[in-house]
């Protein structure tokens, strides 16, 4: 392999999973699709699942297999040593249907339980494999447009004030204990026998939900409700949005998804950068493998205050650095022009319009909306202008 040149177009994946958007990937980004697929993912990075290519010497190579040749040049010393690969896989996600409430577990959780289900023998594909790496997977989503998601426990308060206002007879003696025990404890308990709901008991229950949700119909809690009880009918996950913050991101804004915290996308499309990992555990809305007592262990049962939720990012001239709580990925959004230092292998996504890259050795590379450039640590330091937005992945 020759030197990597400081800029490289990528060739991404993109993902057809059912509940992508047919158009807002077209639209926001001019990326054809004549078959009007659901275009739900657009992957950037080295993951397996959906590896990128680059370009050398004239041949089309996956990224994966272009770092590995010459890591401490590509990554860095500093990400070689801590990860010994590019440690976060950067997305555009469209969102048409909701996605399932998933909860992603910690660091050390991930290597136990990856471990765990090596030595029993259960395949990396099987369908009630839990782990599917030794990794955690702290996510960022920054919206591009209204961006609809749950995110975190409510208050106490208001998860008993919801389920109170159901009034599900068959729920009754749960609300009745969580009101006596508001700890911890208590709402590990309770989120443990909702999601545990079977026969009829679930089925009244949820019976009982919507039928409040249609005759209180108009709010934005209701009516989340009856959108989702025709997506996942009979569903236990339809119980979610009573004791999770419902919110709706409006363009430019961001928030982050700790580990052990439950959560769903809902509608939307935006930009999501995590952890190069695929583990989750499951909590509703899907017809996939839900291991609920490995759900409850891995789950943190504290309410997030609202307030809490959005980030509010740095603004230094013309970009925004966002807070982030770990060290696997770092996010900035940009306007204009910049001069860029290197601290790591870096993406850049055109968000809405051209966007320019300049590198001293005389390389100019120009991204039209929707395309991403690889960018090596040993470029340095490079050069973006732009008329619009633009997105830096690093770490």
């Amino acid at each position: 392999m020759k030197t990597l040149p400081p800029f490289a177009l990528m060739q991404n994946v993109i993902q057809d999973y059912a509940w992508g958007s047919t158009s807002s990937i077209e639209s926001l980004f001019d990326i054809p699709n004549p078959e009007k697929k659901p275009q739900a993912e657009i992957w950037m990075g080295a993951h397996p699942n959906g590896c990128s290519k680059i370009e050398i010497n004239e041949k089309s190579v996956k990224l994966d297999t272009i770092i590995e040749q010459d890591k401490t040049s590509i990554l860095g010393e500093r990400t070689e040593k801590r990860f010994n690969e590019l440690p976060y896989l950067f997305k555009v996600l469209a969102a048409e249907k909701a996605l399932s409430i998933q909860v992603h577990p910690s660091k050390e959780a991930a290597e136990i339980g990856f471990e765990k289900e090596n030595n029993a023998g259960i395949d990396l594909k099987a369908a009630n494999r839990n782990y599917k790496d030794p990794n955690h997977k702290p996510e960022l989503v920054y919206a591009l447009t209204p961006y609809q998601a749950m995110n975190g426990f409510r208050d106490y308060q208001d998860i008993i004030h919801y389920f109170e206002a159901v009034n599900a007879p068959a729920l009754a003696s749960y609300v009745a204990t969580l009101k006596a025990n508001q700890t911890e404890a208590g709402l590990s308990e309770f989120f443990q026998a909702i999601l545990s709901l079977e026969g009829e008991t679930k089925s009244s229950s949820l019976s009982v939900l919507m039928q409040h949700a249609e005759e209180n119909k108009g709010n934005e809690l209701t009516d989340l409700l009856l959108d989702l009880g025709k997506q996942y009918p009979g569903d236990v996950g339809l119980f979610a949005p009573l004791m999770l913050h419902c919110i709706t991101l409006q363009p430019g804004e961001a928030m982050f998804l700790h580990a052990c915290t439950p959560h769903a996308y809902i509608k939307g499309t935006g930009l999501e950068i995590m952890a190069n990992s695929d583990n989750v555990l499951r909590a509703g809305l899907t017809p996939k493998y839900m291991d609920v007592p490995e759900l409850i262990a891995n789950t943190l049962c504290v309410p997030k205050p609202k307030d809490d939720i959005l980030l509010t990012p740095t603004t230094m001239a013309n970009v925004k650095h966002y807070p982030i709580p770990v060290d696997d990925f770092k996010f900035s959004v940009y306007q204009g022009n910049a001069e860029i230092t290197c601290e790591s292998a870096e993406i850049i996504l055109a968000i809405d319009n051209d966007v320019t890259l300049h590198h001293a050795s005389g390389q100019t590379l120009v991204l039209s909306k929707g395309q991403s450039a690889f960018i090596p640590f040993d470029a340095q330091q490079y050069q973006a202008s732009s008329e619009g937005t633009y997105a830096r992945a690093y770490n």
